[in-house]
């Protein structure tokens, strides 16, 4: 047996936070070392940070990166490390690993394929490398090996697939496996995203088993920048089988995950393994001398943590995702903490929720003691002796109401901000409506009504909320959350300065159908923190009974007019359907009709809708979503949850003036009404 113990080393960095991203790479290597690990691979471009954006062309960037990298190195002693950083090598930047091993650097292997989908813009910056050249750049006064590099280390042969390099059908691990290598190294920074896990755990383990290796993959973690949220996502994997698996979502700064390999295991999987060579490489080994220590035999057993290993898994990500997402943003900002517009309703309950989260996971995760080092510069938090009591330091609530506010919103907000330990405060904004409403209609010489004023009239509300909620923020030197879904955020169902003020939006990235789901699931059921799904010991909030009780409302017409969102917009299960399959899968007004009318043929017990309901509600949406792209290019900025945000930022684009869908309406409207006339001129039932 030749046995190494290998590391995933997980690290929460911050772009362009130097010293930080420093000495948080160092401490990874030290507790590394102390727990006897041999070969230690670490994220990628953890020196810099991955979200740098376009100060990757900064010199500046590079040169402080390779400083960095230096006094890393002398960090080294007995250890193998991997580390990312941008580098610069004929006037154009690279995205790069560094191996380096007792204090010296060995070479620079380089990432073959950019990530350029979704939120990622790699080539904007960084330029691919291609497969089977290296050549030689100089650092300081040495030169080293750059490119496509195979790393002999005393017999040990390493290679890198670095993120992205991983995700494509031709991954370098191909070309690896013919170098006849021992051991793939993939430092990422790979965004979270609901269900991701499964996905790289299949082609860690995939690769290791089909390239006959051990297969050692690290992640970033927490909210590196502001809208992408790492998971920490780290495995070691060897010849097909999951060795160990570290936490997700943690709120610590780094962690280790390592594992024993047998590398004459993998060799002898690869000797067995009779194929033909696809094509010869040339010889691209680094050779150098490393004194692999001795180690003993362990047998692994990869365990998923216990809130992973049973339902609800959506529910969960979310939570844990935006709580940590939250917190990230809350400390790098050093901000003193969230105010919140707090109206009783689904959004804003639910945004509440999610900070208490914040606060409850993180204590549970680090401790108390350890949620108040990471808030250092936060004096109020620091004689809190509980994650309630923290709550009501972080999180300040104000209910805004009109004479259309009703008690049960009143009482909804208060009983949950209370349930939590949120600071809560009531004001009535009436006066203010009524002054800018009279100031309008002296200029106007008329007296506005609900008749013919009614959208200007319930916005002023909303806008009205705003000033108050602001100046309470800007008076505490915290962060104004912002109340919008993506439901809303597609139509365009909400006021501009008013619910969508703020400095973060956390639940931008998620549809209404879904949220007041998880409202309900957070009542009744809780994020999971012990081993057994049927454990009392849950995190749940009671306080959300009165919210899921209440049908979704506005509250800006008059109470007697009965509004309510799905009255104005439609049923949020609709709207969902019609999104997706309209914008995330890019579907034709008449196509996303014919997909409306087999989703909502009333099978299984679902709901049905008629053919004239649902020809109004995709008309309406593609209308609504046309129109309303300068609201979405304004919305603060959100967390990216899944391949369904509407962020144009960071991942859907649409022209802000456009044709407004109106020639592929008419087919829509023409088709409906041919088959309308086929069937006798009635109304066209679904299922007909």
């Amino acid at each position: 047996m030749k046995l190494l113990k290998v590391a995933a080393g997980v690290l929460n960095q911050t772009p362009l936070a130097w010293d930080h991203n420093r000495q948080n790479i160092i401490a990874a290597i030290d507790a590394a070392r102390e727990q006897g690990v041999s070969l230690l691979c670490l994220p990628e471009l953890c020196i810099s940070g991955y979200n740098c954006e376009d100060m990757f062309f900064a010199q500046n960037t590079i040169d402080q990166s390779i400083a960095s990298l230096l006094e890393i190195v002398d960090h080294t002693a007995g250890i193998v490390v991997a580390v990312g950083l941008p580098l610069r090598y004929n006037n154009r930047t690279y995205d790069v690993a560094c191996l380096m091993a007792n204090k010296r650097i060995i070479g620079f292997p380089v990432k073959q394929y950019l990530a350029n989908n979704g939120i990622h813009y790699e080539t904007r910056w960084f330029q691919p490398w291609n497969l089977g050249v290296r050549d030689e750049i100089k650092i300081g006064e040495f030169s080293y090996p750059i490119g496509d590099l195979v790393f002999d280390l005393s017999g040990v042969r390493i290679g890198f697939e670095i993120c992205e390099d991983a995700w494509v059908a031709g991954r370098p691990g191909r070309a690896l496996y013919e170098r006849g290598i021992d051991i793939i190294l993939n430092p990422t920074a790979s965004h979270f995203a609901f269900g991701k896990s499964v996905v790289r755990e299949r082609f860690v383990i995939d690769a290791s088993r089909a390239f006959g290796i051990s297969y050692v993959y690290t992640n970033m973690l927490g909210n590196e920048a502001g809208r992408a949220i790492y998971d920490g996502d780290a495995m070691v994997a060897s010849n097909g089988e999951l060795l160990v698996s570290g936490p997700r979502l943690s709120y610590e700064d780094m962690h280790i995950v390592s594992a024993t390999v047998d590398v004459d295991m993998t060799r002898l999987n690869q000797t067995q393994n009779r194929v033909n060579l696809a094509f010869a490489l040339p010889n691209l080994r680094v050779t150098d001398r490393f004194d692999w220590p001795e180690t003993v035999p362990v047998i692994h057993k990869a365990e998923l943590e216990p809130w992973e290993r049973f339902g609800s898994i959506k529910e969960e990500e979310f939570a844990r995702a935006v709580a940590l997402g939250l917190f990230d943003y809350l400390r790098k900002s050093r901000s003193q903490g969230y105010v919140l517009s707090l109206s009783g309703g689904a959004d804003s309950s639910a945004i509440a929720a999610t900070v208490y989260l914040m606060v409850r996971m993180a204590v549970e995760n680090i401790g108390l003691a350890g949620v108040k080092k990471k808030l250092y510069y936060l004096p109020a938090v620091q004689d809190c002796d509980s994650a309630e009591a923290m709550v009501g330091k972080l999180l300040t609530t104000m209910y805004q109401g009109t004479q259309n506010s009703s008690d049960d919103t009143f009482n909804s907000a208060k009983e949950l901000a209370e349930s939590i330990g949120a600071t809560f405060m009531n004001i009535n904004i009436d006066g203010l409506v009524g002054t800018y409403r009279g100031l309008i209609e002296a200029q106007l010489g008329r007296e506005l009504s609900w008749d013919t004023d009614d959208l200007a009239l319930q916005n002023i509300q909303a806008r009205v909320r705003a000033p108050g909620i602001w100046m309470l923020a800007n008076l505490k030197n915290a962060l104004l959350l912002s109340t919008s879904n993506r439901s809303e955020a597609a139509v365009g169902y909400a006021t501009m300065d008013g619910d969508t003020a703020g400095s973060i939006s956390p639940i931008t990235g998620i549809d209404k159908h879904f949220l007041r789901q998880w409202l309900r699931w957070l009542e009744n059921e809780g994020l999971n923190v012990v081993n057994t799904p049927s454990s009392d010991d849950r995190i749940k909030l009671t306080g959300l009974h009165r919210v899921n009780t209440l049908q979704p409302t506005a509250e800006l017409r008059p109470l007697e007019r009965n509004q309510t969102d799905e009255d104005d917009l439609m049923p949020y299960d609709v709207l969902n359907e019609i999104e997706n399959a309209a914008i995330r899968d890019k579907q034709s007004p008449l196509d996303v009709l014919k997909l409306m009318e087999v989703r909502f043929a009333g099978r299984d017990g679902g709901p049905t809708y008629d053919r004239d309901k649902l020809l109004i509600w995709v008309e309406r949406f593609f209308k609504l979503w046309s129109r309303n792209q300068w609201k979405r290019e304004r919305y603060a900025p959100s967390f990216h949850l899944d391949d369904h945000s509407l962020d144009p930022r960071t991942w859907m684009r649409f022209p802000i003036l456009s044709g407004g869908f109106e020639k592929e309406l008419a087919q829509m409207r023409d088709w409906a009404g041919e088959q309308s006339g086929k069937n006798g001129n009635r109304k066209g039932k679904i299922g007909f």
